[in-house]
Formats: structure tokens, C-alpha cells, sequence
């Protein structure tokens, strides 16, 4: 058998909690392997022919923060290596510190509201997912109950789609398979609005509408409401979604306990509550296809 030769380790880096499902594309690899990570054996699942390469996919163990270089060792039919047929490919795969969890988008949208709402309307705002509301009502109007005051109070959000926004055709891209390029499509996503409510409270009328008129200022100034694309990665840019008002100011100046109170709402528009389910993975690209997708999505490389 030829020596072994590695030209593809797939992904390239993973949580050094281990477990992650890493493919090893090369040629002269035997039926039987030993895979390695910086000295610490994998896991091998499955070794087989492909488009004439060979494919080993394994399970990466446990290791240390950092690079580590990959091995491939063929065995014999006792499963000894066999000496002489070992590749080393340095520094091929990187373990990572492990995520415990990571920020859903729409927390971060929140996260910045409030804080946006502090800096630039008042420091004392809370949000509220499940709201007891009062008796009290004035034209329909409810009053959350406030431990001090003047206080904001944002709630919600509602979802309420957006067919502005949304994408009506799958996505499509052009990706590096093993035996060529391949065509991965996936469904628009779903795009909403998110619609939140604003209720302030104070004990005096003229504070109430100090603070109506700094939500007004608030609004009008804030048209785009700007997020990092990746928190951990500042190169990937930013996105941004419209915010616009939602609706009247509506005032309860004769309250219970002589509270002062007005509600507003407004609206985040065109967020992707998902991003597209697959519709197929690995779909093979003939040349007509491949000049057909990269001339609409120009820039895509195969």
C-alpha cells in the first residue's frame, strides 16, 4: 500500500470537551487506523471509499486548550502500526474552550434595549416577561404594579410577521465538498416584528411627561438598533434591524394610589427567529449549476 497522505482535516477546531465529529480525506489510508490528537487517540468510526479517497471519520477526545497536530497510523490485521505508514499533519486542528451556552439573538436584543433605555431615558428600567396587572383601568388601561417610581418597565416582545422582510426563495450556497463543489439550500427564514410595550410610572404629572417626552426623543432618535453579528468574532460585522414607534401614547393621570402612568409601543422589525432549516445537505453541483448560482450570489467560492 502507497504511504498515507492527509489532504483534508474537517472541521478544523472544536471544544477540547471533545466529542466533536472531525473527517480525515487522503489517500493510501488502510482499512483499519489509529487517529490521533496531539498524541491522544480518537475515536474512529467508520474508514471507507469515496471518489477514489479514502474518508475516516473519528470523534476527538478529550485535550487541552490549544493546537494540536493530527496523526494517522495504519494498522495491520492485529491492529499494530505499521511502520512506516504514518502521516502528521502539524498544528490541523485547534481545541477550544467549550461554550457553556451561547446568548440567544433576541436576548441580545433585549439586553440592548434596556441598556440604551438606561443611557439615554432613565437608569431605573426593568423588563418583565409575565406581568400581574391592577384593577385599575382607565380606558382600558392597565398599570403594572411599580416598587418605585419614576420607573420604565419593557415588556414582550409579541411576534407579528413580516412579509416586508422577508425571504421568499431558499438560500443557497456554493460550499467545498470532498469530491467537489456542493450546492447547500436552505428555507427562508421566518422574519417577524417584535412588538414591545413601554409603561412609565411617576406620583407627579409634570415628571410623567418629562419622562413622555424623553421616550418620544428616545424613539425618534433611535431608528436602527445595531448588534455585533458574532460577540465573539467582531470581524464578522454587525446587523441591524428598523425600530420605529407602534401606536399612541396613552396617559393614566388619575391612578390608584395617585399614580401617574402612560404606555407606548414599538416595534423591532425584520427579525430572523431562525435561519432557515436545510432543505438538502451535499447535493452534488454540475458546471452548469455551479455558473448558474455563482452568477446569481456572485463572490461565493466554490
Amino acid at each position: 500500500m502507497a504511504l498515507p497522505t492527509l489532504s483534508s482535516v474537517q472541521p478544523a477546531a472544536g471544544p477540547s470537551s471533545g466529542g466533536d465529529l472531525v473527517r480525515l480525506v487522503g489517500i493510501g489510508i488502510a482499512n483499519r487506523v489509529r487517529v490521533l490528537f496531539g498524541g491522544t487517540p480518537a475515536e474512529v468510526l467508520s474508514v471507507r471509499d469515496e471518489a477514489g479517497l479514502r474518508i475516516v471519520d473519528v470523534r476527538t477526545p478529550i485535550h487541552a486548550v490549544g493546537v494540536a497536530d493530527v496523526e494517522l497510523q495504519n494498522l495491520d490485521a492485529a491492529g499494530d502500526p505499521v511502520p512506516g505508514e504514518s502521516v502528521v499533519v502539524a498544528g490541523a486542528y485547534r481545541f477550544a474552550r467549550p461554550t457553556v451556552a451561547r446568548e440567544a439573538d433576541l436576548t441580545r436584543v433585549i439586553r440592548q434595549l434596556l441598556r440604551e433605555l438606561k443611557r439615554q431615558v432613565l437608569a431605573n428600567v426593568s423588563a418583565t416577561v409575565s406581568v400581574d396587572y391592577d384593577d385599575t383601568t382607565l380606558d382600558g388601561l392597565n398599570v403594572i404594579a411599580m416598587a418605585k417610581v419614576p420607573s420604565l418597565v419593557l415588556s414582550g416582545p409579541t411576534l407579528r410577521p413580516n412579509r416586508f422582510y422577508s425571504a421568499n426563495v431558499a438560500h443557497e450556497d456554493v460550499v467545498g465538498g470532498v469530491s467537489g463543489p456542493e450546492l447547500v439550500r436552505r428555507k427562508p427564514p421566518y422574519t417577524v416584528d417584535l412588538v414591545f410595550t413601554l409603561t412609565a410610572a411617576s406620583e407627579r404629572t409634570a415628571e410623567l411627561f418629562n419622562l413622555m417626552a424623553a421616550v418620544a426623543t428616545f424613539l425618534n432618535r433611535n431608528r436602527w438598533l445595531a448588534l455585533a453579528r458574532d460577540p465573539a468574532d467582531a470581524s464578522h460585522g454587525t446587523v441591524r434591524w428598523e425600530l420605529d414607534a407602534d401606536g399612541e401614547f396613552r396617559t393614566q393621570l388619575a391612578g390608584k394610589d395617585d399614580m401617574r402612568a402612560f404606555t407606548c409601543g414599538f416595534v423591532v422589525r425584520g427579525f430572523d427567529v431562525d435561519e432557515g432549516l436545510p432543505l438538502d445537505l451535499g447535493k452534488r453541483v454540475t458546471e452548469p449549476e455551479l455558473i448558474a448560482t455563482q452568477a446569481i450570489a456572485p463572490g461565493v467560492a466554490p
